[in-house]
């Protein structure tokens, strides 16, 4: 008696690239929204406010931070830096108006920086101000605390611009007002114009 011999309808040949597989991870996902923040006014008193928002924005995710700031305490201000790189925030910074001082600092910490022809910036070494009756003592100690901090924030400053300390010495010292065009010439930014017919945003976004 002769067997008949099966056919077999199995292949070793897989489908590419496994198409049901391939078809679900081709599913659109809803992309999260890019978010924005203003950083305004003086750090000291937002600092509350502004330390919040940063903190409530998914880590590693991508946003606009817009500044009009005259500076205020440099704690603020290396808080806010911190936090932008500590939480690996993809950060547009816009500097506006006026970017000054402590504000400088988390500006710079910005991965993509943004300026225009009339935005102003000054440059300054740390300065020491106190309300409160303090002793001899107390004004020695915070005296060298200060000169600790303002060399260690100079070094910060010029690695977070991804530049030669030199090139901000001679701004910082004695203290400079710096234009947006001046900052963009020195490659540290990169110069819009808000009020062009051009939509500038495309810019930003093409970051």
């Amino acid at each position: 008696m002769t067997k008949r011999r099966r056919t077999s309808t199995e292949s070793n040949l897989k489908s590419y690239p496994e198409k049901a597989r391939s078809l679900r991870s081709f599913v659109p996902q809803d992309k999260e929204p890019d978010w924005e923040i203003s950083l305004s006014g003086d750090l000291g008193d937002k600092e509350s406010d502004l330390v919040a928002r940063l903190v409530d924005v998914p880590r590693s995710s991508r946003g606009t931070i817009y500044f009009d700031s005259p500076g205020g305490s440099v704690y603020a201000g290396l808080t806010l830096a911190s936090l932008i790189r500590l939480r690996q925030l993809n950060v547009a910074g816009v500097a506006l108006g006026e970017c000054s001082s402590a504000a400088i600092l988390p500006f710079a910490a910005c991965k993509h920086r943004f300026v225009t022809a009339y935005t102003t910036l000054l440059f300054h070494p740390i300065r020491w101000q106190s309300e409160d009756e303090v002793r001899l003592e107390e004004a020695a100690e915070w005296a060298r605390h200060f000169k600790v901090l303002e060399t260690d924030f100079d070094r910060l400053q010029a690695q977070l611009f991804g530049c030669r300390q030199s090139v901000l010495d001679r701004w910082t010292r004695p203290g400079r007002f710096v234009s947006g065009q001046e900052l963009a010439d020195a490659g540290l930014a990169q110069l819009i114009d808000p009020f062009s017919t051009e939509d500038q945003w495309k810019v930003i976004e093409a970051r």
